[in-house]
């Protein structure tokens, strides 16, 4: 443990080597999984600098470790699973998956937190923040190397902290400033009168001999704990009051070019959280005092103000005539975020140096936290705006839409199928490249997969004797199993993408979202696209069996039209005459038997060119048939057979209208009750418009 907290990992690795011969014999002793533990970080440690063939050892064995401690995890995760989670980040930041070793840091720290292993959410920060800062990311390094500082102190391991200040003060800047706390490295305190503390130089003491480190520990992870801006404020001058010898405090901010009061605060009350008040009616805070700090970038401590001339014009102390003030710039890497006003209304020289020591760690902290909580406060602004605005106009698309639904519904329903058509056609595209990618790569995996189990049974049968290390772990993962299991599941694999591949192919071809111009196309590719989209309801049910379809296709070339309005039209006559199908289970069709026909709920597609430069399209089911009243009506708009709320009577009208109006064709229905019913398309080869214009 030490030689690993400490970064002798040469030691480390011998320390491992002595122990191993033990281990046996100290089952259930809460040494071993500490081994486990710090032998894996070690091995991590150390994976950098050594070999490939090395590298491929360590996390052969690291991986052994990670399973025992995911065992144990399983049975005791108080216990172990924060363990689990820091080696796997450790081993996440090696290889290079940044990603994921963020959130495995991230879930380590909250459960060592969580579960009071204090040493090891030390161990957690500091490990992360090395993490961050050796990718560049020092800002973000600095908030974690500060935690485990604080965690770290709190564990009172004092050999620790003083590595820490040793090996990062630039992260630790914050807390290891040995200056008086002016808020600003090169500033010294402002002296407004004889009765003002007068600049001075603080003690080389450490964090750790001058304060009460337990106070600052429990009120600086207070303020680092929160991210949302009021409950920020609210701590924030509840730790301040509780601190710094305060019985009222108040926070103000910048908003564009104004300075606002957004927090105010008096001892044993709630916090106030103002947003927007002005700070300039003398009302709450001395202007004056507020306008000095603002330019000079200094803090000012009056001992008595009630006699301080400077202060004696000012209408806010005229009329509250308040004992001891401290005025603090907040500042974030040089730039000035805050300014923070304290009162004592009892007390002279109520802030004594040791006040405003504990006042300057904790605006140290303070500074990070309010500068994070404003950026996630605007960050939510946007969202709500974005939010906000997404609804306005989710909101008048909807009035829009229920507008054009009552003057023309037939533009409605095209305009509902072309946004669908438009965001089938995008999810196909952007499905289809990962897909292809996988699809095209699990050939050569299976291949490769192979020649590896190859050589596995060549080195088995060429040494079949091995070492016992190399037994276990083969008994531990199941090799023969392994073996026989991974061509099946590459198998699977290969199915699954083939299939994804196919819908994503039909999809496109449905959607035609690049041919909304008049094109020449293959129609079959249109029919057999849609067939795919309605697979699902065409399979067998507990009511009937699986709808049969029976295509036929003819000779055909290919057809001058748009693509996508003719494969809604394919839909819409697809989809009628399933549920044709269905209403006939349901008034018990197939029960009676009467025909050969009905044995079996069918679906006919056949095609073929007719007249010169024609072709016809029927689509026919075997199912009740259709009245001759209902026949006549058929593809009038808003007329539909279906109960209230299942149907707006418009896939047939938009149907006519499309092949009719857009592809000077004819759609008809043919039907006799207890036969069935058959559509009939026919349209053209070739447009009319086309043969005009040559």
């Amino acid at each position: 443990m030490l030689a690993y907290i400490f970064g002798y990992y040469k030691n480390g690795l011998d320390y491992i080597a002595q122990s191993k011969p033990y281990l046996p014999s100290l089952k259930g002793a809460i040494s071993i999984p500490i081994f486990h533990f710090y032998g894996a970080l070690t091995q991590l440690a150390i994976f950098p600098m050594q070999s490939e063939t090395e590298q491929a050892e360590i996390l052969a064995q690291v991986e052994t470790n990670q399973t025992t401690l995911h065992q144990w995890a399983q049975n005791a995760p108080m216990n172990y699973l924060h363990k689990w989670h820091l080696v796997e980040a450790e081993k996440c930041r090696i290889l290079g998956n940044k990603a994921e070793a963020i959130e495995q840091y991230d879930r380590a720290i909250a459960l060592a937190k969580e579960n009071q292993f204090l040493n090891e959410e030390a161990l957690a920060n500091e490990l992360a923040a090395k993490f961050y800062l050796d990718w560049g990311k020092e800002k973000i390094a600095q908030v974690y190397m500060i935690e485990a500082y604080y965690c770290y102190a709190h564990w009172r391991a004092k050999a620790k902290v003083v590595d820490l200040e040793t090996r990062y003060p630039q992260l630790l800047v914050t807390i290891l400033q040995k200056q008086q706390p002016s808020f600003k490295p090169t500033e010294t305190m402002i002296s407004v009168s004889s009765q003002t503390i007068q600049t001075s130089t603080l003690s080389n003491t450490s964090l750790s001999e001058a304060l009460d480190l337990a106070t600052i520990l429990k009120a600086s992870q207070s303020l680092s704990s929160e991210i949302e801006l009021d409950k920020l404020l609210s701590t924030l001058l509840e730790v301040i009051l509780k601190n710094a010898g305060a019985d009222k405090c108040a926070l103000l901010m910048p908003k564009g070019n104004r300075w606002l009061i957004e927090a105010l605060s008096q001892l044993e009350q709630p916090a106030i959280v103002l947003r927007s008040l002005p700070f300039d009616d003398h009302q709450t805070v001395p202007v004056a005092l507020i306008n000095r700090v603002k330019n000079t970038l200094t803090l000012a401590v009056i001992e008595n103000a009630v006699v301080e001339p400077t202060l004696a014009a000012d209408p806010y102390m005229l009329h509250h005539s308040p004992k001891s003030i401290l005025c603090a710039p907040i500042l974030n890497q040089g730039k000035l975020i805050g300014i923070l006003y304290l009162e004592n209304n009892l007390t002279v020289g109520a802030f004594t140096r040791d006040r405003l020591e504990i006042l300057h760690l904790l605006m140290s902290q303070a500074a990070i936290s309010l500068e994070n909580a404003c950026l996630y406060a605007e960050l939510e602004d946007r969202v709500k705006e974005r939010t906000q605005a997404l609804n306005q106009k989710n909101d008048q698309l909807q009035m829009t839409l229920k507008e054009l639904y009552r003057t023309q519904t037939q533009m409605v329903q095209s305009e509902k199928m072309s946004a669908l058509g438009q965001m089938v056609a995008g999810i196909a595209h952007e499905i289809n490249n990962p897909v292809s990618f996988i699809y095209g790569n699990l050939h050569p995996a299976d291949e490769y997969t192979q020649k590896l189990i190859l050589l596995l049974d060549l080195y088995r049968k060429h040494y079949p004797q091995s070492v016992k290390a190399i037994e276990e772990f083969t008994d531990l993962i199941e090799l023969d199993f392994l073996r026989s299991d991974l061509p099946k599941l590459f198998k699977s694999m290969m199915m699954g993408a083939a299939r994804i591949r196919e819908i994503v192919r039909s999809l496109r071809t449905f959607s035609r979202l690049d041919e909304a111009e008049m094109k020449a196309v293959d129609i079959h590719e249109g029919i057999d696209s849609t067939m795919v989209l309605i697979n699902s309801r065409i399979k067998a049910t507990d009511q009937r069996d699986q709808i049969e379809v029976i295509k036929e296709y003819g000779n055909i070339p290919l057809i001058e039209c748009y693509p996508g309005q003719l494969n809604q039209v394919f839909l819409n006559i697809l989809v009628n005459a399933i549920n044709a199908l269905e209403d006939s289970v349901v008034r018990g069709r197939w029960a009676t038997k009467k025909q050969a026909l009905m044995d079996n709920p069918r679906i006919y597609i056949r095609t073929q060119l007719s007249v010169p430069n024609q072709v016809t399209i029927r689509i026919a089911d075997n199912g009740l048939g259709i009245p001759e009243d209902v026949k006549k009506q058929l593809f009038n708009p808003f007329f539909t057979t279906k109960p209230v709320g299942q149907g707006t009577g418009m896939g047939l009208a938009i149907s006519y209208q499309i092949i009719t109006e857009r592809h000077g064709g004819s759609l008809e229905c043919v039907s006799q009750p207890g036969v069935g019913a058959e559509f009939i398309i026919r349209i053209p080869l070739i447009q009319q418009r086309q043969i005009s214009n040559t």
